[in-house]
């Protein structure tokens, strides 16, 4: 049987930084990859045999925590009947049938991820309105396309320098990155360039800096400016979407492009974007924007996305995490005031995140003034006891409804013990 470092050493030898996407390297917090080789319910397990209480949850697809019976069930039944036709398929209509009534949106085109789905919708905006420059917010991710893989310039409405070797700085600059929860920010971008303006593109909650909450004001003026201006807003509920309750978050109704993912596949690959009949009636092969995916609408992610909306439905689970999560809340406050140590835990419904400073950041600019090697040792001391957390401080937690009180007890203890050895300078 192959132990944890076996399986570290030979993915070194593979995979870029041995890892096939950058967080699971836990560089962020100075450790090493858990390689995981089974998930259930709310607990995974190591290569050699620890089990952990997993907060992590593949990063937001899993609310009904792993290998969730009837989702597994559905997935297998799917395989048997073949894993890819590059057809139209019943399942495509059952899952699309079920996002459409639950959000409002009267088309939907799935596609293979977020990142997907949000490079398209910002196609489509482009192509609707004619023009070329979008808006996004510093710290917002929104997936790895060129165009969104931006940073601030050198002031708070500038357009976008470029985050990522490759590339190209022309590309970039077709991106306005303005600080989240700024109304003021937004509207001096509009009345200087809201003509030029195609599209803002925004998460209601930010997941990708930490979890920062909305301010009202700022939830509004993206709903008022970018139309008083012929602009599009997109809503990225790729994480809030079927996250906080049965279809969209509520935040940002006034959207006129919806990005979903995660919750959606069930845990398997999988985006999709929508929005009004007339505007989705411009991607092929109805109309001029092109878009395709050999393996999207796949039987066994349109499977497991048709029997995890359906155990959603009920609203149950929903309820269950975010009571969950509010005791997880409220326990790691006591735990970091208790010890000494300076820290904010943030929860939007079942999501939540512990910054490692004095109150809850509104932006991303505040989110970084936190400790992250506080939060380093933090979690590596909650991983010695046996508590999974994403490896960086800018992540966001989740809570499933196959948590359990006990785990939720469980995590506290281990969150007192840490804080204490935070406190006093001790290792993990």
């Amino acid at each position: 049987m192959l132990d944890n470092e076996t399986i570290r050493d030979a993915a070194r030898s593979l995979f870029p930084g041995g890892v096939n996407s950058p967080v699971r390297s836990f560089r962020a917090v100075d450790g090493a990859p858990r390689p995981i080789v089974r998930g259930q319910g709310a607990h995974v397990f190591d290569a050699g045999g620890t089990r952990y209480i997993d907060y992590m949850g593949a990063f937001g697809p899993l609310l009904l925590g792993h290998a969730h019976p009837a989702v597994t069930a559905a997935i297998q039944a799917a395989a048997a009947e073949g894993t890819a036709f590059g057809a139209l398929t019943p399942g495509e209509v059952e899952l699309g049938r079920r996002v459409v009534e639950a959000t409002g949106l009267e088309r939907i085109r799935f596609v293979n991820s977020g990142t997907e789905a949000t490079m398209t919708a910002i196609r489509l905006a482009r192509a609707a309105t004619g023009r070329q420059l979008v808006v996004k917010f510093d710290g917002g991710y929104h997936g790895h396309s060129d165009g969104l893989l931006v940073k601030a310039g050198s002031g708070v409405a500038t357009l976008g320098l470029s985050d990522s070797a490759g590339v190209p700085q022309a590309i970039a600059g077709l991106t306005a990155v303005l600080p989240y929860n700024d109304a003021a920010a937004l509207g001096r971008w509009f009345a200087e360039h809201g003509p030029e303006t195609a599209a803002i593109i925004v998460e209601p909650v930010a997941g990708n800096m930490g979890l920062v909450a909305p301010k009202r004001d700022f939830l509004d003026a993206l709903q008022r400016l970018p139309h008083e201006h012929g602009a599009l807003l997109i809503a990225d509920e790729v994480i809030t979407g079927f996250r906080l309750r049965y279809g969209l978050s509520g935040l940002l109704p006034g959207a006129d492009i919806v990005c979903l993912g995660k919750i959606i596949g069930g845990g398997l690959p999988v985006g999709a974007f929508g929005g009004s009949a007339k505007l989705m009636s411009q991607i092929a092969p109805e109309g001029p924007v092109y878009q395709a995916g050999t393996l999207s609408g796949n039987p066994l992610v349109m499977a497991a996305g048709v029997a995890t909306l359906d155990a959603l439905a009920g609203g149950a689970p929903y309820r269950r995490a975010e009571e969950l999560a509010r005791h997880l809340e409220n326990a790691l406050g006591a735990a970091a005031s208790r010890a000494g140590v300076e820290a904010a835990a943030v929860r939007v419904g079942s999501m939540l995140t512990l910054f490692f400073r004095h109150e809850p950041p509104r932006n991303y600019s505040e989110a970084r003034e936190s400790d992250s090697s506080k939060f380093a040792a933090f979690h590596a001391a909650m991983l010695a006891r046996g508590v999974m957390l994403p490896p960086s401080q800018f992540e966001t937690w989740f809570v499933s409804a196959a948590h359990t009180e006990s785990d939720i007890d469980a995590t506290a203890f281990a969150a007192h013990e840490a804080m204490y050895a935070l406190a006093a300078g001790a290792t993990p």
